[in-house]
C-alpha cells in the first residue's frame, strides 16, 4: 500500500489546559473565604484542575451530627459536595473560556446555582479529615453535571454524590 492511501487512527496530542497561578489564587479565596459557610466547615482547596477538583476538610466538634459515634452530620457532607461540584463547574468554564482574564472568568461564577444534588450515604463518617473530589461530566451551555467524593482519611469512599448546575 502506498503511503498516500495510507491513514492514521492517531490524533495529535490536546495540550494540556493549565491555569494562571492568578486564577486559582482568587478561585480558592472565593470557596474558602468569601462564601462564609464553606469558611465555618473548614473547606480548603487542594486542587483545581479543569478536569478534576480536590477538597478536604478536618472533623471538629461543630461538625458531629451523632454525638455518640462522633458521625460527621449529613448536612456537612451535603454542603461539601455540593461546594465541590460547583467549583468543578466553575474550574470547568474557566478552561472554556481562558481567552478572558482571569477576573472576569470568576465573575462567571455569580450566575452558578445548584439545580439538583444527590447524595449517597455509603458508610458512617468517622475520621480525622475528610478528602473530597468532584468532576464535570457534561459541561453544556446552560446546565452541568457533576459527579462528586467523600473519602475517609484511609481513603475509603464514604458518600458519592451527583449534581446539576444551572451555568448560564
Amino acid at each position: 500500500m502506498s503511503s498516500k492511501h495510507a491513514t492514521s487512527n492517531t490524533h495529535p496530542a490536546a495540550t494540556p489546559v493549565v491555569f494562571e497561578p492568578e486564577f486559582i489564587v482568587q478561585l480558592k479565596d472565593l470557596f474558602e473565604e468569601k462564601i462564609v459557610f464553606n469558611k465555618v466547615l473548614g473547606l480548603k482547596i487542594q486542587d483545581i484542575t479543569p478536569e478534576r477538583v480536590t477538597g478536604r476538610i478536618q472533623m471538629k466538634p461543630e461538625l458531629i451530627g451523632h454525638y455518640q459515634h462522633g458521625r460527621v452530620h449529613g448536612g456537612v457532607v451535603s454542603a461539601c459536595l455540593d461546594a465541590l461540584g460547583g467549583l468543578a463547574c466553575i474550574a470547568a468554564i474557566g478552561a472554556r473560556h481562558l481567552n478572558e482574564e482571569p477576573l472576569q472568568r470568576l465573575q462567571r461564577f455569580s450566575k452558578l446555582g445548584t439545580i439538583d444534588l444527590r447524595i449517597d450515604y455509603l458508610r458512617p463518617c468517622v475520621g480525622v479529615h475528610f478528602d473530597m473530589h468532584a468532576e464535570v461530566l457534561r459541561l453544556g451551555s446552560r446546565v452541568a453535571n457533576t459527579r462528586m467524593e467523600f473519602r475517609g482519611a484511609d481513603g475509603k469512599l464514604l458518600c458519592a454524590g451527583a449534581g446539576a448546575y444551572i451555568v448560564s
